[in-house]
């Protein structure tokens, strides 16, 4: 699930912020922009959401 092109802009996901790492304590918002530039990464695409908060998605939220 850590492939890029699973996510696009507008997408609802569950993401973990930098601050968050260590409790896995997830963040709920709408994909802004993709900031990974890689096909895929092994902790997770790194996204913007809306609200501006950076994070790596561990959960896509709407299908």
């Amino acid at each position: 699930m850590n492939a890029r092109n699973l996510y696009s802009a507008g997408q609802r996901v569950a993401i973990v912020l930098k601050k968050d790492q260590r409790t896995g304590n997830l963040t709920e918002g709408i994909i802004q922009d993709i900031l990974t530039k890689s096909a895929s990464h092994p902790h997770g695409i790194k996204v913007r959401l809306s609200s501006g908060e950076i994070g790596r998605v561990k959960k896509i939220l709407d299908t």
